[in-house]
């Protein structure tokens, strides 16, 4: 028998692409989190990053803080591309950045390097 009032929820058309770096990162945890940290200036569609700093507990994020070019990358893409994440699981350490829908999902050349050298800095720790 069907439900005579269906919940209006069900797949949702969000995606969302991992990177992922295999390590071990045992105990030290909180050395491999970060996420950056955006100044901007202006409003709405109009709206620039200034500046790209990273936050975390750990040495990654000092690290990542340290690599101007880095930085200076990630300040040329949009807000949504510019926040990234960089968490670890038992085995290794994903980087990742918002949700998409179906239309906007997609990784550019200039992101993958992006995620390619925060990736490099993962393996050095």
């Amino acid at each position: 028998m069907q439900d005579p009032n269906p919940i209006p929820w069900g797949a949702q058309d969000r995606f969302q692409a991992h990177f992922i770096v295999r390590k071990d990162v045992g105990d030290a945890v909180g050395d491999y989190l970060a996420k950056t940290i955006l100044t901007t200036k202006g409003h709405f569609g109009s709206k620039t990053i200034v500046k790209v700093e990273w936050n975390g507990p750990g040495s990654l994020a000092s690290k990542l803080n340290d690599d101007n070019k880095l930085n200076e990358m990630i300040a040329k893409q949009s807000i949504k591309n510019s926040t990234i994440y960089v968490e670890p699981t038992e085995v290794a350490v994903r980087i990742r950045s918002k949700w998409d829908n179906h239309i906007a999902f997609g990784i550019s050349k200039e992101l993958y390097e992006i995620y390619n050298k925060i990736a490099g800095h993962i393996k050095t720790i």
